[in-house]
């Protein structure tokens, strides 16, 4: 009897092993106690999705006496689900890291490089369980955890205007756009947008 018992109480812990496993995401994100999210430590070794150069998408906003480069990572767990639905599931984590734009670095005679120096970092989360709207805006700067930005706010409703896919600015990720196109996930919103003519340069 003994004997038997051995040799079922394995079997019978697999299911439950392969359970807990399976509905683990590691990269999914984590908060404080009193509700702040925790900036990863590791969103630099997550899937790199694109870097921008002085973006901006109001058209009369000023311009800047400092080139910025955004680059903006995403977990990689998240980023297998969409290679194969061209949607994002929950606990999809966007990290947006900014960095001045240096000139003259070391051999470089006429282009930019990146700053060693991180300006500032954002992230855009979706997080079905503690977050309204199901997506959420993080600003962390130099701080280790952020309060989600209340909503209604202009990264709120600029997503939700014209991001291309659940909200997110797929259009800017090269290796992406293609990827939703095919899967005929591009939202109203992004396909209105695309409809209209690019401005010339000397109406930028």
């Amino acid at each position: 009897m003994m004997r038997r018992l051995m040799v079922l109480v394995p079997v019978l812990l697999l299911p439950l092993s392969a359970s807990i496993t399976s509905t683990t995401t590691p990269d999914a994100p984590a908060y404080t106690a009193d509700g702040a999210m925790k900036l990863p430590d590791n969103y630099r070794e997550w899937i790199f999705l694109s870097s921008g150069l002085d973006m901006n998408y109001n058209s009369a906003a000023p311009a800047s006496g400092q080139s910025t480069f955004d680059n903006v990572f995403v977990n990689p767990s998240s980023f297998r689900t969409f290679l194969a639905t061209g949607t994002w599931p929950d606990k999809t984590t966007f990290i947006l890291e900014l960095r001045s734009a240096d000139a003259h670095t070391s051999i470089d005679r006429r282009g930019h490089s990146q700053s060693t120096t991180v300006n500032a970092i954002e992230a855009h989360v979706k997080d079905e369980a503690k977050i309204p709207g199901k997506w959420g805006f993080f600003e962390f700067g130099s701080d280790k955890s952020a309060r989600i930005t209340a909503s209604p706010a202009d990264c709120y409703t600029c997503h939700e205007a014209h991001g291309a896919v659940n909200t997110t600015f797929v259009q800017f990720y090269p290796t992406l756009i293609d990827i939703a196109k095919s899967k005929h996930t591009l939202s109203p919103e992004y396909l209105k947008d695309a409809s209209f003519p690019s401005p010339s340069p000397a109406s930028r």
